[in-house]
Parts: structure tokens; sequence; C-alpha cells
């Protein structure tokens, strides 16, 4: 599946990036396991390790790293963890862009280990005063109204500490849903790139 999409990314000119996060498939990790910060280090450099050498024999060089699920909620306020990522990161190729919450610890990690990194916002996921996610747990925490989503993506993507839009792909209408954002962006002069451009 991973060699699928790689080449599929590749056909369409798509940015590829890897999104390690705790080994957690019956939660698809999105529950905290509590790792030692050295066990984070070693578990996300051998999963973007295993996406790249599939990547490199595809013809694709990865671009980014963004933790995925609970991993990445920990690092947004942890230290540790976010500097056993951006450990890992670096360990594995330092030109890599490693992906955050604005103001987040992940994002002060990445920048002490040399690494560039892309502020991102969520346009399907509400968020808490604190500029945190409200966790999956609470009602709301997804929104899956396409028209709600459009109502205020333009509005994030406007905000002077946000460098990139996440869609998450298991929201429904994910796909069509990233064309109508992209087709909402454009309409209000916000220019759509490849981050590393």
């Amino acid at each position: 599946m991973m060699r699928d999409t790689l080449l599929l990314a590749r056909e369409y000119g798509v940015a590829v990036g890897a999104h390690p996060g705790f080994a957690d498939r019956e939660h698809f990790g999105r529950r905290d396991l509590h790792l030692l910060p050295e066990e984070v280090t070693d578990l996300v450099a051998r999963q973007i390790d295993a996406l790249a050498s599939i990547a490199s024999a595809a013809g694709v060089r990865l671009q980014h790293v963004k933790p995925h699920g609970a991993l990445y909620n920990i690092a947004v306020r942890d230290r540790r963890v976010a500097d056993a990522i951006g450990r890992a990161v670096a360990s594995v190729d330092s030109s890599l862009i490693l992906f955050g919450l604005p103001d987040s610890e992940l994002i002060a990690a990445g920048k002490v280990a040399g690494l560039r990194t892309g502020r991102e916002t969520f346009a399907d996921r509400a968020y808490r005063p604190d500029g945190t996610l409200v966790p999956r747990s609470e009602a709301g925490a997804v929104i899956s109204d396409p028209e709600e989503v459009l109502a205020r993506v333009v509005g994030l993507a406007r905000r002077p500490n946000v460098d990139t839009i996440c869609v998450h792909g298991d929201t429904p209408g994910a796909a069509q849903l990233a064309l109508d954002i992209r087709a909402a962006l454009e309409g209000a002069g916000i220019e759509v790139r490849n981050f590393s451009n």
C-alpha cells in the first residue's frame, strides 16, 4: 500500500511525508502508550526509515514528517517527547521538515534539532481556546460538515503563524474536501504551493 501510494504521489507531483505514531493499530495510534523518550526516538526513526526506503525504491524523496495521533498531541505540550521526535527526524534526514502546531513544543524541538519546521492548522478539527486540538473523545472534535470546514479555512490560512493545512484522510469525503479547500483558498487570493518551494 505504501509503495502504491508513493507511486501515485510521484505521478501527480504530490509531496510525500512520514506520519509516524504509536504502534497501536487497534486504536489507530490515538492513545498514549507512555513510552520513554529514547523509545519514542527509536520508534519514530524506524518508521521514517521504513517509508524512506520504500520511497527511494519508488524514486520518491520524503519532504516532511508529521507525528500521528496521540504522539503528535503529546509532543505539542511535552518537551521530552518533542525532543525525542526532533532527534529521530534529524538522525534519519536533517533536510526533512517537521510539522506541528504553532507555538508547540514540537516546533521548538524541531528548531533545536536543526530542522525546518512547518506550523500547521487543521481544517477539519476543533480547537480549544489555548490553541490545542479538542480531543477526539469529545463531541464536536472532528468537523465533518464540508460547509463548516470551508467557512473557516480561509481565516485559518490567513493566520500569521500558519504554513500548512491538514485535512484528515479519514474525514468523510476528504479528497473532494481537499479540492474544495484549495479552490476556496485560491478564490480568496491565497497562493497554494508545495511547502518546500
